[in-house]
């Protein structure tokens, strides 16, 4: 019985950390090649392991494309005009780290979880 109880325990530990999703606001810089930094805004809506949502910054908005989660590995596509571009991320507990590249360009990445703008706007007209 108390081996029941520790296994049916353990299964709810596992299933509640795989809830754990990338969705939310991130914040912070980016790098290119030129060492320029780069303010970057970045909303990701995480459903079913698949990634949407947008990136704001300094040097332009896009659109995300796709991407996905495995794990604590965050892989993000997005729409950079004439190449596509990539976020290569590993999500640690409030921040997601790693390299963007787009077509010849690219450099290091990290933004941290930030509250969401106007938290308290939903409810308003």
């Amino acid at each position: 019985m108390i081996v029941l109880c520790c296994v049916t325990l353990a299964q709810q530990g596992k299933s509640g950390a795989a809830k754990t999703n990338s969705t939310g606001r991130y914040e912070g810089t980016a790098k290119n090649k030129a060492e320029d930094v780069i303010t970057v805004t970045l909303d990701l809506t995480e459903k079913d392991g698949a990634l949407s949502g947008e990136i704001r910054s300094s040097h332009g908005d896009f659109t995300i494309t796709g991407g996905s989660r495995k794990g604590d590995t965050v892989t993000v596509d997005f729409d950079a005009g004439e190449s596509p571009g990539t976020l290569s991320l590993h999500m640690t507990e409030d921040k997601l780290v790693g390299m963007w590249s787009a077509g010849d360009d690219g450099g290091p990445v990290e933004v941290k979880k930030t509250a969401a703008p106007d938290g308290g706007a939903k409810g308003k007209s």
